[in-house]
């Protein structure tokens, strides 16, 4: 494993901890957040990002839209934090946040295609950080 996959590896673990924080700190987006991705309306994707399921409500569109800017932020911190770009921040953050969906929550697979979680592990793209 080379240098640049130990600090993606870091960074996947600081970006754990700020995005906890930075959603947690909203505890009403935050709530919505769970709620959202526990109903299905929304699932991980593998760029570290969240999208609607389905065609979205109102409400669903602007929650996407303010966890994603929120995210971007984590990445860019992340980024600068390991000296990476930030879109490699924000895959490794996707890596992270597909392989923690909990059974029954959709995520993108590498294919691109949405799918609900099972009891076993989530299909993640090779580069994942292993």
């Amino acid at each position: 494993m080379g240098k640049k996959w130990i600090e993606m590896a870091g960074a996947a673990i600081l970006f754990g901890a700020a995005t906890a924080a930075v959603v947690s700190a909203q505890s009403s987006l935050a709530d919505e957040y769970r709620s959202a991705k526990t109903s299905g309306l929304v699932g991980e994707k593998m760029d570290g990002y969240i999208e609607a399921v389905s065609a979205p409500s109102a409400s669903i569109a602007a929650l996407v839209s303010a966890i994603n800017i929120k995210r971007k932020d984590v990445y860019f911190k992340v980024a600068q934090q390991t000296g990476s770009r930030p879109d490699e921040a924000a895959f490794t953050g996707g890596c992270t946040n597909i392989n923690n969906t909990k059974p029954g929550e959709y995520y993108q697979t590498p294919g691109g295609n949405w799918t609900q979680r099972d009891g076993g592990a989530p299909q993640l793209n090779g580069r994942c950080p292993q």
